[in-house]
Order: C-alpha cells, then structure tokens, then sequence
C-alpha cells in the first residue's frame, strides 16, 4: 500500500502551523515577569485586539465571528435561548455566548532578541491597563521611545475550583522600548498579524460544529424529535431549545 503523500503533507503543515503559533504568543511564566507593550504593526493606533471565543465546543476553541463584526450563528442561538425565559435555556445560552479575550504585541524583557509576542489577558487586566492609559500621570504606556514597562505576577491555580491570577503594575520610569537597532525593526516590521494565528470561522462551519455539540448522534438535516439529551453538554434539551435551534435555521 502506497502512502498517502497528500495526508502527510497535511500534517506537516499542521504541526508547522501549531509551532508558529506557540512561537507568537506569550503566556506569563509563574511568579514575576516583566514586559513592554509596543504599538501593532497592523493597527498603530491601537495595539490592543479585542477577540471573542466560543471555548470548549465539541473540546476546539472557535473564533467568534463576532469578532470582524459578521453574524454569528452560535451567538444568534444563544440570544433565542434567552428569550424563551426558562433557566435551563438560560443556563446553555451563557455558555454559548462567545466570551472576550484581548491580545496585544509585547517585548518580553529578556527575551528581546525573539521578538515581539502577542500577550493574551481577560477583561479585569484589559480594564487595568486601559486605566492606566486614560490616566494622565502615566499616558501612553506603549510609546517607543517614553512608555513604561509592565510587571506581571502570574500565579498558577492551586486546588479544585480556583483560578490563575494575573497582577499587573505599571513601572513608574519612561523608557525607550530599546535601543537595539534589530529588535526596533522587529518592533515596526516583525510582527505577527493575529488572523495567521487565530483563523476566521464561517457562518455554515459554526452552526455545523453547534449542531453537532448540542447532539453529536444526529443528523442535522433529520428531522428533530422534541425533546433530547445532549451528550455533548450533559444538559437535558428541553423542547424549547430544539424549537429554537429549528426556527434559528429553518431546520
């Protein structure tokens, strides 16, 4: 039996691709870390990207189109889900609803020389930063030649139902971002656009991938019975989630 040429190729691509992504994007190691927040090459008045994420559906995280600003099918279902006022629905609903993760290009110090990382944070720290921003006794913090870096204290979950802490603090001293030649073209030229890492969904692939995490032993085009277990969500489908999902789509 030959092998498939085709298929290996794929995988190598994939592999190359998942290498590239974790290459681009900074996580805080435990304890302190210290990083500086450089304009993004592909939207210098901004260097923060807001993105919105469906977690865990089918066990594959999904790139909200909400995001670009298209229609979100997933989404679109979680509102229907609201309105029928039923707490089960509700409860499914807020699971469905894409939540919000913001990126922005950094220098880790150092760490220079690999350029710059995309740093990946929650709402609380978005709203820190961007505090400390809007306060004219610090200004733009991510200024090249007169911002300030940033200290952050990460600290690992420890024990069943607690969550990782990120503590950020600002560094009183304006700084150039550096002073190396190689590492500013890497600032200005070297950057990772997001959307290479992070790929864009379509409208019929995320309401296929729903259809399949609210019953993965249906068919989609079969005609749905009116009331069902989800093994997917471990939640009892209720007959007003299966009407919603058939009015939705005109299933």
């Amino acid at each position: 039996m030959a092998i498939d040429l085709d298929a290996i190729r794929r995988k190598l691509n994939n592999l190359q691709t998942q290498t590239g992504r974790q290459d681009s994007l900074w996580k805080p190691e435990p304890g302190k870390n210290q990083v500086r927040i450089v304009p993004y090459q592909f939207n210098k008045d901004n260097p923060f990207i807001e993105m919105y994420f469906h977690y865990d559906l089918g066990k594959k995280n999904y790139l909200s189109p909400v995001t670009y600003g298209d229609p979100d099918p997933v989404d679109e279902f979680a509102q229907k889900l609201r309105a029928t006022g039923k707490s089960d629905d509700f409860n499914l609903a807020k699971k469905l609803t894409p939540k919000m993760r913001v990126y922005a290009p950094v220098l880790v110090r150092g760490k220079e020389s690999e350029g710059v990382k995309l740093w990946g944070f929650g709402k609380q720290v978005y709203t820190e930063l961007l505090g400390f921003i809007a306060d004219p006794d610090y200004g733009d913090i991510t200024d090249v030649q007169a911002g300030r870096d940033i200290s952050v204290e990460f600290t690992p979950a420890e024990g069943v139902g607690n969550y990782p802490k990120t503590a950020i603090r600002v560094k009183p001293n304006q700084t150039a971002a550096t002073e190396d030649k190689n590492i500013a073209d890497k600032i200005v030229n070297g950057q990772k656009d997001i959307y290479e890492i992070f790929k864009k969904n379509s409208y019929d692939n995320l309401k296929a991938v729903l259809g399949e995490w609210l019953d993965p032993d249906s068919n989609l085009e079969a005609e749905q019975a009116p009331v069902a277990t989800s093994t997917a969500t471990g939640v009892k489908s209720t007959e007003s989630i299966e009407t919603a999902f058939d009015d939705l789509f005109n299933e």
